[in-house]
């Protein structure tokens, strides 16, 4: 029984391994209201030098083929924006700044969370999530990070390509409504308080494009309304997010393996499983869904979600390409947008915000299990403790004692069982010399089962209970190994001295190196009922437990060294009680 343990607990951390360099594939949607359209050749997206282009191509054969039109009479309430100029919006979360050109978004950084100090000495900067939106680095001669491919967030997708070129380079006239403005160009809102942003433009002609947000101070979602009108018509409007999230380094995807960036799709319906497509394995170019109920951009731990038209909801993911030697640049385009969240995946803020917008969180799946629901619990406790001791890392180690002190009776009883079976291997041995044939006599191979059964029950033995309770226990851990991937409480968390991150691995390896001694001791401290051969085996676990922990999380390991060390103490406490006992 203990090789099928060691085993069962190599291929579990072999899979845990597997799973944090190679991440699953997206998941197919299984509900009958979710339709994938075959992907056609990608499209230029409006305001693209493709699209552009494409636009002048088609124009002269749209004007062959279509019947003349009757040129609307002027309209002589134009309205439109008099010269570029940015408009910021500032609650206690974010900064965000809009430009009246397309009526788009330019940047949104959030105050709580910081980007990764690149150099030495320099001071972490606010978040910025609107990508290539990056101030130009002081000791490149301030170079710019080059453009992306693509419009900004929230510019217009419409299928008419040439109305949304016409409507995203255009200067729209800019509206502020909130007590709480400063200034005519600023809305600085404080928590609880709400403001509106509009931007208009008319052409005096046929063409009227609105596009008013709402914020409130206090919460990352917006609240979204989005009409445009030609020749009196209205036209189905659908906004993009993009390129991509966020404005991760080359150190910090090598970091976060496990950050698939990509989006991710809610069905519609009572029971909904999300769809994921990464950026890595969008297929053709493009992928399209339809009866959505939300749509998101996101990253490991922050994403861009836009709330669907009930049972209308379309979203479309595709990959723009780029000039030569630019990096190809990915879209999210979706129908009627009627809220939008920007920000981290933070679970109590996505459950405040409705549309069961939690499930965005990947807490993921093991071995086809879904240990979401323990995961979740695991993030309740830690907060908890994180409230009590307002450090993360001390807060992991609170559970972990609080886990281990729940667990006691069946690590007693793991451990009685296997003194046990400990004292009862002399008769064992005996009994499978009588029987030297057993393997190759089914006859005799049965007979020494019954005979070692019988022993079994007259000492009150349970064979497997040795094994059981640390397999019961194997759950909880993978729960909590499924928190500390998907929180994004850790994400830049310190602990102590070189500890600064949790979400990353160790990069002294101080603490796997601890965590494999500590284990070596335990295991030590353990009775086994194995044989010198067998023992000696178990002690290259520890070796293993070592290498597989090398990459790992660093708040991971720390609950597994903690673990390990509340053993050594619980081990020796239940050795001197058997000894009692005896």
């Amino acid at each position: 029984m203990e090789k099928r343990l060691i085993l069962a607990i190599v291929l579990s951390f072999l899979v845990l391994m597997g799973y944090q360099y190679f991440v699953a594939k997206p998941t197919k949607p299984a509900v009958p209201p979710v339709e994938i359209s075959p992907a056609p050749p990608a499209a230029p997206l409006p305001g693209t030098a493709g699209a552009a282009q494409e636009s002048r191509q088609k124009a002269p054969a749209e004007a062959k083929a279509a019947p003349a039109e009757a040129v609307p009479a002027p309209d002589l309430g134009a309205v439109a924006g008099q010269a570029e100029t940015d408009v910021v919006v500032e609650t206690s979360l974010y900064k965000a700044v809009w430009t009246n050109k397309g009526a788009v978004l330019k940047s949104w950084k959030l105050k709580l969370y910081k980007d990764r100090v690149k150099k030495r000495k320099s001071e972490p900067k606010e978040l910025e999530l609107v990508r290539g939106a990056v101030e130009a680095d002081k000791d490149s001669a301030g170079a710019a990070e080059s453009q992306l491919p693509g419009p900004l967030p929230f510019s217009l997708d419409l299928d008419d390509k040439a109305l949304a070129d016409l409507l995203n380079g255009k200067l729209f006239e800019v509206t502020l409504n909130s007590e709480l403005a400063e200034g005519d160009r600023t809305l600085q809102l404080q928590n609880g308080s709400s403001g509106k942003l509009s931007f208009k433009f008319k052409d005096g002609s046929s063409v009227t494009a609105i596009k008013t947000f709402t914020f409130t101070g206090g919460r990352y979602d917006v609240e979204t309304d989005i009409q445009v009108l030609k020749n009196n018509q209205v036209v189905s409007s659908s906004i993009l997010w993009g390129p991509g999230i966020g404005n991760p380094s080359t150190a910090d995807l090598k970091q976060s393996r496990t950050a698939n960036r990509g989006i991710a799709a809610c069905p519609s319906g009572d029971r909904p499983k999300v769809i994921r497509v990464s950026e890595k394995n969008l297929k053709s170019g493009q992928a399209e869904y339809n009866g959505l109920r939300w749509a998101a951009y996101e990253d490991h731990y922050f994403v861009a979600l836009f709330v669907l038209p009930s049972q209308n909801g379309r979203a479309i993911f595709r990959q723009e390409l780029a000039a030569s030697g630019q990096t190809p640049g990915y879209f999210l385009s979706v129908i009627q947008p009627k809220r939008a969240y920007i920000g981290p995946k933070e679970s109590e803020t996505l459950e405040a915000f409705g549309d069961n917008a939690k499930d965005v969180i990947q807490f993921g799946s093991f071995l086809g299990l879904n240990l979401k629901v323990i995961a979740e619990i695991m993030l309740v406790a830690v907060k908890f403790f994180h409230r009590i001791i307002p450090n993360w890392g001390l807060a992991i180690i609170l559970l972990t004692f609080v886990i281990k002190i729940i667990f006691f009776p069946l690590t007693y009883s793991s451990t009685k069982s296997m003194v046990k079976m400990a004292d009862l291997q002399p008769k064992v041995k005996a009994i499978r010399a009588k029987y030297k044939k057993a393997k190759s006599d089914i006859a005799q191979r049965r007979l020494m089962n019954e005979e070692m059964m019988k022993l079994y029950k007259e000492h009150g033995v349970n064979p497997a209970g040795g094994c059981l309770p640390m397999l019961i226990q194997l759950p909880v851990f993978i729960g909590i190994y499924q928190m500390l991937m998907a929180a994004v409480e850790f994400r830049h968390s310190p602990f102590v001295f070189w500890i600064k991150d949790l979400s990353v691995y160790d990069p002294t390896f101080v603490t796997p190196v601890l965590m494999g001694i500590t284990q070596f001791v335990s295991q030590k401290m353990a009775p086994t009922s194995a044989d010198s051969s067998q023992a000696k085996m178990m002690l290259i676990m520890p070796i293993l437990m070592t290498f597989f922990f090398l990459y790992f999380q660093s708040g991971l390991v720390l609950y597994w060294l903690t673990t390990n060390v509340l053993q050594i103490g619980q081990q020796a406490i239940i050795n001197r009680m058997m000894h009692r006992n005896k």
